[in-house]
């Protein structure tokens, strides 16, 4: 693969975890940045850890409300709905 020059402006933070991670694991500066780009590539549109907790703990709310009645009793009240809503509203018993 031919390799192209760049250069970047980094915080002193950034260069030394830079630093730290070519240093442990004895890879070169680029070689970590590579694989930092590659791996943060690889993630991109996926949910982060966060945002994946959050989404299953809207699950977990959310599903002792759904409704257990039988799907067909729901279709029979949402026909009866909405053939009360034609004829101008539910007949309440007197």
């Amino acid at each position: 693969m031919a390799s192209v020059k760049v250069t970047f402006t980094l915080d002193e933070a950034t260069v030394r975890r830079l630093s730290d991670a070519a240093e442990r694991l004895a890879k070169s500066k680029s070689e970590v940045v590579r694989e930092a780009i590659e791996d943060y590539h690889t993630r991109i549109g996926r949910l982060s850890e966060r945002e994946r907790i959050r989404m299953l703990r809207l699950f977990d709310e959310l599903v002792p409300q759904l409704s257990s009645r039988p799907a067909g009793e729901v279709r029979k009240e949402l026909r009866e709905l909405r053939r009360a809503r034609r004829s101008g509203g539910r007949r309440l018993p007197q």
